[in-house]
């Protein structure tokens, strides 16, 4: 029984097999003949399959030939701006199929050049990628295979480095460690494909247990040949072939191979490589096949909202290249990681990790599959709020914005509505205070709507649920007698509400003070601290009356001590009757200046001669303790 095994990652590269599709779409939509500059890619079989749907290649030298508004398409390999310009100047339609990788490339080394860097490639000299890369460097860049022959060169001032997409790594570590050994000042720019990194590790591990290794993909691949290179390092049986026709017959038969590795180049179409397994195989029904089923799996497209998985493959500050082991590669922008202004994609991830994210949008403009780890996020929060919302659970909320009616707020990402009635247990007059808080909250509405996810949640009802516990432990420290520090919350005209360890009490305006005050803004505002003394605490009718005017002592004690009978005395008036005035002795202490003790004159009434809050002077002529009344003379006054 011979084991047959394909590795992992073999075959149609992203940027050959976006240009392959390309092509044929372009086909369609134009219904006429297609021209490619060069083969499109370095497989002789797909080049004759494009033909037989009327996509030809032809040389640059013969570009004259064609006719206006012919359409020609640039390979993923990319070509030099002076190739560009040929094609615009001979009025032809230019399709441009370069590789999104290459296409960077060429980026980086204009800018680089134009900023007066020598530039150096590694690569190989006559590869069309390097040729095209080196015209963006107005023909002036170094090429070099492993950097043996950099000495020749007269190296000086700042060096730019950059690879043939498909180069080894060994050769282009060669290069580097040649550079720093020069002592030469470079910035480089690994821009090996990760589809070659990655297959070429791939490669490398199954020709290392493999009998025979079967390489497939054109004679004139680059990467296919640095395949082939590898695995006959592991195994010396290796051979390497177009199809499966060129594979011998008698390999399924053989006795000594029992183990039989396969690979492919970048080049190599999926239908070459299950024809190639299918005639090594001993088992021929294809459905059966273990590495075909592999293969068909891979060939399965996404659809926006899928959760892939896949490894880290290459990164900058902004974006992250990941392999989803798919016919693209992902792309993570910094934008779907966070929202936090400063951070790199460094600070979240390395190479080599293990990602999930979600698809949201299938190509970009290069070709990526665009993915998400906020969606993922928010997904995972939606189901927690929806299990908060079932369960009765308390989350915590951040309040980003006031709006009409409410406070919005985020939960890891997800928008809930925090209704203005829910804040506080009051009204709140300027939502405007609360941003920028974190606060727990429990989900009284959950419900998925056409439009989205309508989510509402509740403060009030947590904070309710406080008050009351608050509430059973304050009235177990409270009782007649005691004087407890209060906060004014509210005025009314009978009086005000203080608050007590979270208790309301009543200051009646009556215990405001032992003098006659009208209303209790007269000598209180809220939020004032003040003492008060605990009149009535009932903990079953949660009534809780307090007093000020208990602090002190009531000024009618020992009254007759305090103003003898015959004395003068100095007050203020305070207020008028039919039969007299009132004077203020002392807050809470008022004597009564009959109609006929105010003057030797006869006068109609008490406000003829007197006015309010004036100073007088008057003498007592009796005091009445038990009835709290002073009787006052202002004439008597006067006589003396």
């Amino acid at each position: 029984m011979k084991n047959l095994t394909l590795a992992k990652n073999a075959g149609f590269c992203f940027g050959v097999k976006r240009a392959v599709d390309k092509v044929l779409d372009l086909q369609k939509t134009y219904n006429k003949r297609i021209y490619t500059l060069g083969p499109l890619i370095h497989n002789n079989d797909v080049v004759e399959y494009l033909k037989e749907n009327n996509i030809f290649p032809i040389k640059i030298e013969d570009i004259n030939e064609l006719n206006n508004n012919d359409v020609v398409v640039i390979r993923s390999h990319g070509v030099s701006p002076m190739v560009i310009n040929t094609l615009s100047k001979n009025n032809l339609i230019i399709e441009d199929a370069t590789c999104p990788h290459v296409s960077k490339i060429h980026k980086k080394v204009k800018e680089f050049k134009d900023l007066g860097y020598t530039i150096i490639i590694v690569g190989d000299k006559s590869h069309p990628e390097v040729v095209g890369i080196n015209g963006w460097s107005n023909e002036e860049a170094i090429v070099t295979k492993c950097g043996e022959d950099l000495d020749e060169f007269n190296l000086k001032g700042k060096v730019c480095l950059v690879s043939q997409t498909t180069e080894k790594k060994e050769n282009w570590t060669k290069v580097v460690n040649k550079l720093e050994s020069m002592k030469i000042e470079f910035t480089s720019f690994n821009t090996i494909c990760n589809a070659t990194s990655v297959r070429q590790e791939s490669a490398n591990e199954v020709s290392e247990s493999a009998d025979l290794m079967v390489v497939i993909g054109g004679y004139d691949s680059s990467n296919t040949t640095k395949l082939y290179e590898i695995c006959k390092a592991n195994c010396e049986n290796t051979i390497h072939v177009e199809n499966a026709g060129e594979i011998p017959d008698d390999i399924s038969n053989s006795n000594y191979i029992t183990n039989i590795g396969v690979t492919a180049g970048a080049s190599t179409p999926d239908w070459i490589i299950k024809e190639a397994i299918i005639k090594m195989s001993e088992n021929k029904v294809v459905e059966q096949n273990e590495q075909l089923a592999y293969m068909n799996e891979n060939d399965v497209d996404f659809s926006i909202g899928d959760v892939v998985s896949g490894e880290i493959i290459s990164m900058s500050n902004n974006e992250a290249f990941i392999n989803i082991g798919y016919k693209k590669d992902g792309k993570l922008p910094l934008s779907e990681v966070t929202k936090e202004i400063g951070l790199t994609m460094m600070d979240f991830f390395k190479i080599n990790d293990e990602i999930t994210a979600k698809v949201i949008r299938l190509s970009d403009s290069d070709g990526y599959v665009v993915l998400s780890r906020i969606e993922i996020a928010r997904d995972k929060a939606y189901e927690e709020l929806e299990k908060a919302y079932e369960g009765k659970e308390t989350i915590e909320i951040e309040l980003v914005e006031a709006v009409k009616g409410g406070i919005i707020a985020r939960f890891k990402g997800v928008r809930v509505f925090l209704p203005a009635s829910h804040v506080e247990l009051f009204h709140v007059d300027d939502l405007k205070e609360y941003i920028g808080k974190v606060v727990p909250v429990k989900i009284i509405e959950f419900k998925a709507e056409r439009k989205g996810t309508k989510i509402v949640a509740s403060r009030r009802s947590l904070l309710q649920t406080e008050k009351i516990k608050n509430e059973e432990k304050a009235w177990e420290t409270l009782e007649t007698g005691l004087v407890v520090e209060g906060s004014v919350k509210r005025l009314t005209n009978f009086g005000a509400f203080v608050e007590v360890n979270g208790i309301d009490g009543l200051l009646h305006v009556s215990e405001l003070s032992w003098g006659r005050i009208d209303k209790a803004s007269d000598i209180l505002k809220v939020g004032d601290k003040i003492n008060v003394y605990v009149i009535e605490a009932n903990k079953e009718t949660k009534k809780l009356s307090l007093s000020i005017k208990k602090l002190t002592s009531n000024p009618w004690n020992n009254i007759v001590e305090k103003y003898p009978v015959g004395n003068i005395v100095l007050g203020k008036v305070v207020r008028f009757s039919n039969f007299g005035a009132f004077i203020e002795l002392e807050p809470g202490v008022d004597g009564l200046v009959h109609i006929s003790e105010i003057s030797h004159k006869r006068i109609e009434k008490s406000s003829d001669v007197l006015t309010l809050n004036e100073t007088i002077k008057a003498k007592i002529l009796s005091v009445a303790e038990e009835s709290k009344k002073i009787g006052l003379s202002i004439k008597e006054a006067e006589e003396i």
